[in-house]
C-alpha cells in the first residue's frame, strides 16, 4: 500500500485538483443556483459514484502495466507531474470559468438528480486523465497497483463529495455574496493553479 508520505502528498494533491473548475464543480455550482439544495446535493453523490466508476475502470486496465515495468512506473509519474503542472496553467489561464458559472448558473435539468450527477461524473474527462496520469504514482509498485489505485480512487471520489456538498451549501447561501464581487472567484481559481504547478514541479523533481 502506499507509503505515509504518499497519502499525504496524494490527499494535498486531490484537495488541489478538485478546487480547480472543472465539469463536476461547475455542474454543482449550476445545480445549486438553479434547482435548490436538495437536488443539487443528491447530484453530488451521483457525481461522485460516477467518479468512482472512472476510478476502478483504469485501476483496472492500468495495474497490469504498471506493474509489470518500471519503465512504465517512471513514465507514468512523469506524466502526472506535467499533467499537474498543465492543470494548474489551465486554472490561472481560464479563471473566469467558476465567475461565469456563478453569473449564468446552468440550465434546468429534469430527471433524477442522482442519475444526471452519475452521468456528469462518469463522463469526465478531467478525472480520466488525472486517475490514468497521476494515481499509479501514488503506489507501490512491488505490490497490488491495480487495487492500491482504486483505493486511491475511492478516497479521491469521497473527497470529491466533502468538497462539491461545500460548494453546493456556499453556492445556495452566498449566492449575493459572491454577486457583489464576482472576482472573487477568479481569485481563487488563481491561488490553486498556482499552488497546483508547484506542486507538479516538486514532483518532476521529487526522486
Amino acid at each position: 500500500m502506499p507509503s505515509s508520505t504518499q497519502w499525504a502528498t496524494f490527499l494535498v494533491a486531490s484537495f488541489l485538483f478538485i478546487q480547480v473548475p472543472g465539469p463536476s464543480l461547475l455542474f454543482t455550482i449550476g445545480r445549486a443556483l438553479t434547482v435548490g439544495r436538495r437536488d443539487a446535493l443528491l447530484s453530488v453523490v451521483g457525481n461522485a459514484l460516477g467518479l468512482a466508476v472512472q476510478g476502478v475502470l483504469v485501476a483496472v486496465g492500468l495495474g497490469a502495466v504498471v506493474a509489470a515495468s518500471a519503465t512504465a512506473y517512471t513514465v507514468v509519474k512523469l506524466v502526472g507531474a506535467t499533467y499537474v503542472i498543465w492543470l494548474g496553467i489551465q486554472a490561472i489561464r481560464h479563471r473566469a470559468d467558476a465567475r461565469q458559472a456563478m453569473d449564468m448558473g446552468a440550465p434546468p435539468a429534469r430527471g433524477n438528480p442522482v442519475r444526471i450527477g452519475f452521468v456528469v461524473g462518469a463522463t469526465n474527462p478531467k478525472t480520466i486523465v488525472f486517475f490514468a496520469a497521476f494515481l499509479p504514482q501514488f503506489t507501490d509498485p512491488g505490490g497490488a497497483v491495480g487495487l492500491q489505485t482504486a483505493v486511491l480512487a475511492l478516497v479521491f471520489a469521497v473527497m470529491a463529495v466533502a468538497s462539491d456538498t461545500v460548494w453546493a451549501l456556499l453556492a445556495g447561501q452566498a449566492r449575493t455574496w459572491f454577486a457583489r464581487q464576482p472576482k472573487r472567484l477568479d481569485a481563487l481559481s488563481v491561488a490553486g493553479g498556482t499552488m497546483m504547478v508547484g506542486l507538479g514541479v516538486t514532483m518532476l523533481v521529487r526522486d
